[in-house]
């Protein structure tokens, strides 16, 4: 299990940094599966100081926050919004360029 929580303490140091918690969210969220998204979501979390200082700063409250970021959490998009301005992230729309790209579920 030491390894487990070496590699937890790298991934929480490595994502400290605003560009590589983009890019880890941005490549789970190409995935499109909404549990893997919040799992990610809740190490980024951890890595930003951990749920309650991640719930203060998006002025959620700590138990609403691990409900929106648990397995069957669904937030509601303004308190994606939120959280995610409290990690100090954003969301941007790009356009996809792959064929057949409107045609994705």
């Amino acid at each position: 299990m030491k390894h487990m929580t070496d590699y937890e303490s790298d991934l929480h140091e490595w994502l400290k940094s605003p560009e590589n918690a983009a890019a880890y969210l941005n490549a789970v969220l190409e995935e499109g599966d909404k549990s893997a998204m919040l799992l990610a979501l809740r190490e980024v979390a951890q890595a930003h100081g951990g749920m309650a200082a991640v719930a203060e700063k998006s002025h959620v409250k700590r138990e609403s926050l691990y409900q929106m970021l648990s397995k069957r959490g669904n937030p509601e998009l303004t308190s994606l919004f939120n959280v995610l301005h409290g990690m100090g992230l954003t969301i941007t729309i790009q356009p996809m360029h792959e064929v057949g790209a409107l045609n994705r579920p």
